[in-house]
């Protein structure tokens, strides 16, 4: 009997940019009385229907993107006589689907960490339970991930978790309905492990997959103290200052060691957070903008973030302090105009982004916004190839709207083809060199408008794409580009990295034996 770990995809590059995590993560959870799980990321190669044999046991992992090639290896491995388990945020949300069309023998809902050998205890006996809830975990259950399984070569990036749970509310986000809203926030001496490890295995850049690397606001903790709330007041000062401990040791380590993580956009009134970041060397982050308009912001309940020249303005400011934003924008809200898109795209380069993604309004499930349109359509229900649309991932790919929500002033046709001539503009070669300046080493340089290009091409199938052809072309462009690209990223191994000190007490470091 062999444990099989699948990541799905319907398109494998042969490289990929960060490393899923999820996979490296039960691959710890699983007993060594199973033995090392084979792990399948489906981004770098498909899996081979010969390696699952009967009585083997299938783990699979699955978002709403994956979810239909998901089902189909559910059903393969089944159907060769394996016991097939889903998990992820998907399967949480729809554990009957995974089961009525994935062919799961079992589904686990929420966090996999501690319940994951359980699941295989049952199966391995021949008794799984139909649903396992697997709940959230206080962060000091938290697995580490295996890195020793992981294919050093096939990834750009590692990721490591600090942090689960997101205290907002935006529409289109389902982390704060399936994660929680309170921050679940781990030690900096389990991260600073599992990054030590990463980097002694030659990872120099890595991603912080958090839901939101900055839980505690600066507006949190006046309310606390307006409201003379002592306890909640406590509570987030002591997530503030494991922040802290955490990029202060961050910073002790080798200095082209590279972060990247997702934060919101409040983050640029805190200027001392910002600096912090800068000394750790967190040189990137993701930022949730959506809309650069009042009317834009309030449709997402995102009314905490500025609009306009005040936008433009937060976002500069995490540049001056060293902190470069992918800017996230979304098209197709119900107040966007015409002349919208060309004010996102001026307001996208005035601010300075490093990069930006510009995604059409699809609402996701367990989201508010999800569950208004699934309501609205209710009255009026609409098949394709006879799938109610508002299971639209269960739609073959190539017959999936561009748009799902009608919008009030603008066709689908004229909002996809608006958003497809924003992303075409501001990833144009001659944009990408020109954003490139801030970088000093022509190597580093060549990597960014690589991984800018990538970037673009792995984006062709998320709603701005013509058509499968389109699809296609950009998954070959991306395959060309990503092996080069992943060599640039690399770093020799430090076998030999010390694990940093607790904060304020530097540790020596090996000499960097690589090019920034």
């Amino acid at each position: 009997m062999r444990v099989h770990l699948i990541n799905p995809s319907e398109v494998s590059f042969g490289t990929a940019v960060i490393t899923p995590r999820w996979l490296y993560v039960l691959a710890a959870a699983t007993p060594a009385s199973f033995g090392d799980p084979h792990l399948v990321d489906e981004t770098l190669e498909a899996l081979d229907p010969l390696e699952v044999q009967a009585g083997d046991i299938v783990g699979i992992g699955i978002h709403t993107a994956n979810a239909l090639r998901g089902y189909a290896i559910g059903k393969l491995a089944r159907e060769r006589g394996a016991h097939v388990v889903f998990g992820g945020i998907h399967a949480t949300l729809y554990p009957s689907e995974a089961h009525e069309l994935g062919g799961a023998h079992a589904v686990v809902k929420g966090d996999g960490d501690v319940v994951w050998a359980r699941v295989l205890a049952d199966c391995s006996g021949g008794t799984p339970l139909p649903v396992y809830e697997g709940g959230r975990i206080e962060a000091s259950e938290f697995l580490p991930a295996r890195w020793d399984l992981v294919p050093r070569k096939s990834y750009m990036w590692a990721s490591v978790q600090t942090v689960r749970g997101c205290p907002k509310h935006c529409s289109f986000c389902s982390v704060w309905r399936t994660d929680g809203q309170r921050p679940r926030q781990r030690t900096s001496d389990v991260v600073m492990e599992e990054i030590v490890q990463l980097r002694r295995l030659g990872f120099r850049f890595i991603a912080l997959a958090d839901d939101n690397f900055y839980p505690v606001t600066l507006t949190d903790l006046r309310l606390a103290e307006q409201q003379h709330n002592a306890t909640r007041l406590n509570e987030l000062k002591a997530i503030r200052a494991e922040r802290f401990e955490l990029m202060a040791r961050l910073a002790q380590l080798p200095a082209d060691t590279i972060f990247f993580t997702q934060i919101t956009m409040e983050a640029a009134e805190d200027t001392e957070f910002l600096d912090a970041m800068r000394k750790a060397n967190i040189k990137g982050a993701l930022v949730g903008v959506e809309s650069v308009t009042p009317e834009g912001l309030k449709d997402v309940y995102k009314e905490f973030n500025a609009s306009g020249a005040d936008l433009v303005e937060q976002l500069r400011t995490f540049r001056r302090h060293g902190v470069y934003v992918l800017g996230s924008f979304i098209f197709g809200l119900p107040s966007d105009r015409p002349e919208t898109f060309n004010a996102t795209a001026m307001a996208a380069a005035q601010a300075e982004v490093a990069f930006a993604q510009f995604v059409m309004l699809t609402p996701y499930p367990g989201t508010v916004d999800f569950n208004r349109w699934e309501k609205e359509m209710a009255d009026s229900p609409v098949r394709i190839a006879g799938i109610p649309i508002t299971r639209r991932w269960l739609i073959p790919a190539p017959l999936r709207p561009k748009l799902y929500w009608a919008h009030p002033t603008m066709s689908a046709e004229e909002v996809r083809e608006r958003t497809q001539s924003v992303w075409d503009t501001f990833y144009s070669l001659k944009y990408i060199w020109a954003r490139s300046g801030f970088i000093k080493s022509m190597r580093a340089r060549l990597a960014f408008v690589l991984i800018s290009k990538i970037y673009r091409q792995m984006y062709a199938d998320t709603g701005i794409a013509t058509d499968s052809a389109r699809v296609s072309r950009s998954a070959q462009w991306a395959r060309w580009l990503a092996k080069p690209c992943q060599r640039l990223f690399a770093a020799a191994p430090m076998p030999n990295l010390k694990l940093p000190e607790t904060w304020g007490t530097p540790a020596p470091v090996e000499p960097v034996g690589s090019v920034s």
